[in-house]
């Protein structure tokens, strides 16, 4: 659920990931403007072009995991959708302005959530400043992971991964190319895909922010000019060298 007006990129992003690493039916709720382009990049995925929340109603009655936030803006569209994604009794991961609409008190995060702040969401979640975050980036992750009662990805470089019960993974793999716009989208829809594979949402988080590094790592040898989508056939490319499709 996202991509609110000059924002479509970043949800398609998340739905191709979503697609490539395993997820099956994917489902897209967008902008109806957005429906031709993301139907030409990616004509796999369903797209429901949205105008407002009602229009989700049957949607999250078949689904078994949402992605929510990335391009979803914080004007009124955007308020709508999460709005109805909060009452959806599934594992969701939210991202991007579905944590800046969270850390505004708009909304309360469900249970069964993986948030993915970089240092700037993750700030303003806790109330304290990015260089307070950056300082001790363990604490904060874990703050985060206690407060709102969810793991936590904590981006950046050297990402971490937090549970509520006091769990901590680190990730040192990475390259400075991944300093890119549409990475989180990526990462937020390879969780939502190791969700959708039966992963809990810890194990989901961490095997999915070492696919991410880890692709980025090796698309970053070739040097600047990354883009997101890069990422994405590595991505399914570790991801069966790993775990190969033998069903």
């Amino acid at each position: 659920i996202g991509g609110d007006q000059g924002f479509g990129g970043a949800i398609l992003l998340s739905s191709e990931t979503a697609l490539r690493s395993g997820a099956g039916m994917v489902s897209l709720a967008t902008r109806p403007e957005h429906v031709p382009a993301a139907l030409t990049r990616i004509p796999e995925v369903m797209v429901l072009g949205t105008s407002s929340a009602n229009q989700l109603m049957g949607l999250l009655e078949k689904v078994s995991v949402l992605v929510v936030g990335p391009g979803l803006g914080q004007a009124s569209w955007g308020r709508a959708l999460l709005s109805a994604a909060v009452n959806a009794p599934l594992p969701q991961v939210w991202d991007a302005d579905a944590l800046n609409l969270l850390a505004s008190g708009f909304v309360s995060l469900p249970k069964d959530c993986v948030i993915t702040p970089h240092p700037g969401e993750a700030a303003r979640l806790l109330g304290i400043s990015i260089e307070q975050v950056q300082a001790d980036r363990p604490a904060a992750a874990g703050a985060l992971s206690k407060k709102y009662s969810a793991v936590v990805v904590l981006k950046g470089a050297g990402s971490l991964i937090a549970h509520p019960d006091g769990r901590l993974a680190l990730c040192h793999q990475g390259h400075p190319a991944m300093a890119t716009a549409g990475l989180g989208d990526v990462l937020a829809g390879l969780i939502g895909a190791l969700l959708a594979q039966g992963m809990d949402g810890y194990d989901a988080a961490c095997l999915a922010v070492w696919l991410h590094a880890n692709a980025g790592a090796q698309q970053g040898k070739f040097g600047r000019g990354l883009a997101a989508s890069d990422l994405i056939p590595v991505i399914r490319q570790l991801l069966e060298e790993h775990a190969p499709c033998l069903k």
